[in-house]
């Protein structure tokens, strides 16, 4: 039986990639199993890479013959599962805490939150009514890293730096807008487990340095000076490689909608809510530590 979709906050690209992947089985990485049947369009006046972009992907999911509704709470009400897809993470909370009572099973885009205190209202909305929630970029899941952590090993790294592009929006405070890509890889291959970071900033490029509680250390490199490119590097006991993320076919927006839908049908996230949590005060304490040249340990984030 195919699953019933929602979308929610027809603001990004993601919403039509997703929706071509799900609907063309013609598409040359169509994942089966959902079609999007109903979907709110939302937007953020003040955000302009939100509100400038919410006509032309509703048009688009329209002419898939997804119903477009007035609410969130209808979206809900008549799905199996939600996609929460609404670029601004400020938005995120008011639009969980609508639905959370109709939908057991709910995707949220990256970024989960901008704030702590919103990412543990989400938590704590997504307790009380039992709903299945996973948060990620879709950087975590790129097939380039996965096929090295697959092929390497996990358990002997020892570190890891990664790069990539750090352009900044107001609306989306420092690290949230970009650096969450870099960050989710860095926590897919090292995990849970930072105690600190400190962020050394120039108005071209940031280097977050991240110190673990067993003692490795992992880096971000963020840039504004041109290169897009995403990149790690896996350092293990006897060798460092490389992985290009943008060179593998697949996209990374395919493998991440594999998982999305895995979570839908399984009802059970890949990544915990303690770890997105715990990213979001990485992130938090990344932006202060950017302003005032300050190694913060996460837990002075309340």
């Amino acid at each position: 039986m195919t699953m019933k979709i929602g979308m929610i906050g027809l603001d990004t690209s993601h919403v039509s990639i997703f929706a071509k992947m799900l609907h063309d089985n013609t598409h040359p990485y169509h994942v089966p199993g959902g079609r999007v049947t109903a979907a709110f369009s939302g937007g953020s006046p003040d955000f302009e890479l939100s509100s400038g972009r919410v006509e032309g992907y509703t048009k688009e999911l329209a002419e898939w013959g997804t119903a477009i509704l007035e609410t969130p709470e209808e979206v809900a009400k008549q799905v199996d599962a939600v996609m929460l897809e609404a670029v601004d993470g400020r938005s995120h909370l008011s639009l969980f805490r609508a639905i959370a009572p109709y939908c057991k099973l709910v995707f949220i885009d990256k970024p989960f939150a901008v704030t702590s205190r919103d990412a543990r209202e989400i938590v704590k909305l997504a307790e009380q009514y039992q709903v299945t929630v996973m948060s990620s970029s879709s950087l975590r899941y790129a097939q380039g890293l996965q096929d090295e952590l697959a092929s390497g090993g996990e358990e002997e790294i020892i570190g890891v730096d990664c790069a990539g592009p750090l352009p900044l929006q107001p609306t989306q405070p420092g690290f949230f807008w970009y650096g969450i890509h870099t960050a989710e890889m860095l926590y897919r291959v090292l995990g849970p487990g930072c105690v600190s970071v400190h962020v050394a900033a120039t108005e071209k490029h940031e280097v977050l340095t991240a110190v673990w509680n067993d003692g490795r250390i992992g880096t971000i490199r963020g840039n504004r000076s041109g290169n897009e490119r995403f990149g790690v590097t896996i350092h293990r006991k006897e060798s460092s490689r490389f992985v290009d993320i943008m060179e593998h076919p697949k996209p990374y927006y395919a493998s991440l909608l594999d998982q999305i839908m895995r979570m839908f049908t399984s009802g059970v996230s890949d990544v915990p809510l303690e770890e997105t949590l715990e990213l979001i005060r990485f992130l938090e304490a990344a932006n202060v530590s950017r302003e005032t040249g300050e190694t913060l340990r996460l837990n002075e984030i309340k």
